[in-house]
């Protein structure tokens, strides 16, 4: 199928898009993911400026790279997230404002719309970002109960659906980022945020199979759960170490070796990524591989160059449909 390998470019964050493009296409990406959060794509300039995009664009051609996604996980956590001080540091400052809670919310919903725009100029189809969330992927005190879990996907839906509508409008797609701390986490949570939101077409998902198993879910069963709603792929790994001492919830940071589980540069942790990619062919999803590199322990430059190489060579085409009579001997 050889779909389109990406590399996110947001863990090359302080390295000007100048230098990241060339690497990027010598290491064997066909595009980048750009990350909004960094001078690599800036949301605003895009609408201000009147060459901002065209001048994106150029770059990536000269490298023979294009850029078919933008990452605004950082400003879509906003959205709906819970808001402290530690989030200050990954808003720009026009969002975060004065930190009151509910202007920062109002202030990254805005943001998401011009960001849809910004897509739009740049020729973008798909937006992958986080949502944030109205409810906590961790076990709480006191619990849940059936009432509050609505109240918690009714908010949901009331701060999403406005920017779902301007995708529509658009024709963008918003893949939504699965994982803890957000408010599709596993099957069942994502299960939830469709039905609250009345499952629009231009709403999916950004399948990250690192963040499915470290929870003990399956990535296979995700995929073939939600067919037609995997709009992303985000290609990261995860090793798990429990030792006897260690959780896999903590606040200790990725490499601490207090943590029962890490992220690692794909094909370096668990997850079964040859069953993952026979589901992805399986039901016929066509877009791009993108390398999310967050390893801790390694290099990024030689990471990313060797998760662009193995996802390329893991890949493979699959068989044609009526599979028995491809292979009946002759």
């Amino acid at each position: 199928m050889a779909r389109m390998v990406l590399l996110s470019s947001g863990a090359w964050a302080d390295v000007a898009l100048e230098e990241l493009a060339p690497r990027a296409a010598e290491w064997g990406a066909q595009g980048l993911e750009l990350c909004c959060w960094t001078e690599h794509f800036e949301i605003q300039p895009a609408l201000s400026e009147a060459d901002y995009t065209q001048k994106k664009l150029d770059l990536l051609n000269r490298n023979e790279l294009t850029a078919p996604v933008l990452d605004v996980r950082r400003v879509g956590h906003a959205v709906c997230g819970p808001i402290d001080g530690r989030l200050q540091q990954f808003l720009p400052d026009y969002v975060w404002g004065d930190g009151d809670a509910e202007g920062v919310r109002q202030r990254a919903a805005e943001e998401m719309l011009a960001a849809v725009q910004a897509a739009q100029k740049l020729g973008v189809g798909t937006l992958s970002g986080f949502t944030g969330a109205t409810l906590s992927a961790l076990p709480t005190f006191p619990p849940y109960d059936a009432d509050a879990i609505a109240r918690a996907l009714d908010e949901f839906a009331r701060a999403w659906q406005p920017i779902l509508e301007a995708c529509r409008e658009a024709g963008i797609r918003f893949a939504a980022q699965v994982q803890p701390g957000q408010m599709a986490f596993d099957l069942y949570s994502a299960e939830q945020v469709i039905n609250a939101l009345e499952a629009p077409a231009e709403f999916g998902f950004t399948l990250n199979p690192a963040a499915l198993h470290w929870q003990g879910v399956d990535p296979v069963e995700f995929v073939r759960r939600f067919p037609e709603r995997i709009f992303h792929v985000h290609c990261q790994d995860a090793a798990i170490r429990l030792d006897g001492r260690s959780g896999l919830f903590g606040p200790w940071p990725a490499g601490d070796a207090r943590r029962g589980w890490d992220a690692r540069a794909p094909g370096h942790g668990g997850v079964d990524w040859e069953s993952l990619i026979r589901a992805l062919n399986d039901v016929g999803y066509d877009a791009a591989l993108a390398v999310d590199f967050e390893d801790a322990g390694m290099d990024r430059d030689w990471g990313g160059e060797d998760a662009c190489r193995f996802i390329k060579r893991l890949d493979f085409t699959p068989a044609p449909r009526n599979a028995e009579q491809a292979f009946r001997p002759a």
